[in-house]
């Protein structure tokens, strides 16, 4: 089960304020920050695809483009004999090292 709401490419988080008794939460994966907020799931959830449909069109409207929260590419710091490891691991199965860490990330997450 997840904690994210999901809808356009966007993620976004679901948190409780006990103090205010709302849902809240804020779209997670790019700088801008776009947050929503509802005193049920169902209001939390329009609230959020809201916000990412008001996003778009603000950036459509001043003709930039918005921001993308998974591009594909990410830089990721490994210890030197895992490095060495998949880097092997790679060459023995004819693969290129990204093949073989794709492969590897699929395995775990599906």
């Amino acid at each position: 089960m997840s904690n994210l709401l999901s809808y356009k490419s966007y993620n976004g988080t679901v948190e409780y304020s006990k103090e205010d008794g709302c849902l809240f939460g804020k779209v997670v994966g790019i700088k801008s920050l776009l947050s929503y907020e509802g005193s049920s799931v169902q209001e939390l959830e329009q609230d959020f695809q809201n916000t990412i449909d008001e996003y778009l069109a603000d950036c459509k409207n001043r003709n930039v483009e918005p921001e993308q929260p998974y591009k594909g590419t990410f830089n990721v710091r490994i210890s030197p004999e895992l490095h060495r490891n998949i880097s092997v691991y790679a060459i023995e199965h004819g693969k290129s090292l990204n093949a073989a860490v794709e492969e590897a990330i699929e395995r775990m997450v599906g």
